[in-house]
């Protein structure tokens, strides 16, 4: 139940200050535990974040699957990729992991990361190739780059709109630059 708390208090942390705002003194007030109590449970902030990717990834992987098992066709499959993965961008555990830098992950941590991401981007492959698509897993992952950039966009808090950019980017995923 410790464990669970901490990592609560991590996501509210960083969804609200970013990474500075993720400290352990922070950690034990928000948590009401002895500083020394947090380093039992975690021995950095990055093995925190670890965690919250760890616990927190496939809850969204399972969302984004639930979304494209209810569409119809392959293309809604991957409409519902792109805007399932977009409707997450304002979930605090989303943004919990956003808010952190990738570099201050050790090497194996950020491999995990790229191991969900992957996963994630399998999702879609089957969808691409049965609308044609001569590479699947290239498009798997330039439809991926096309949600991350929307991600960012969003994140930044654009000019735009989520709404507005979310349609853009399911307009790029199924459509290209045509539109």
């Amino acid at each position: 139940m410790q464990r669970a708390a901490l990592l609560d208090a991590a996501r509210s942390l960083l969804s609200e200050g970013g990474t500075e705002a993720l400290t352990f003194p922070a950690l034990a007030e928000r948590t009401g535990l002895a500083r020394s109590s947090v380093y039992e449970y975690f021995r950095s902030r990055a093995a925190v974040v670890e965690e919250l990717c760890a616990v927190d990834f496939p809850v969204w992987a399972a969302e984004v699957s639930a979304a494209m098992d209810a569409a119809e066709d392959p293309a809604a499959r991957v409409e519902a990729y792109v805007r399932q993965q977009l409707a997450l961008v304002g979930d605090r555990r989303h943004r919990a992991v956003v808010a952190i830098s990738a570099s201050e992950l050790d090497a194996g941590a950020r491999e995990k990361i790229r191991a969900a991401h992957g996963g994630l981007v399998a999702m879609i492959v089957e969808a691409l190739g049965e609308m044609g698509h001569e590479e699947p897993r290239l498009a798997a992952m330039l439809v991926q780059g096309v949600v991350d950039a929307a991600v960012r966009r969003i994140e930044l808090g654009a000019a735009e709109e989520p709404p507005v950019i979310t349609e853009a980017a399911v307009s790029m995923a199924l459509r290209g630059v045509r539109g």
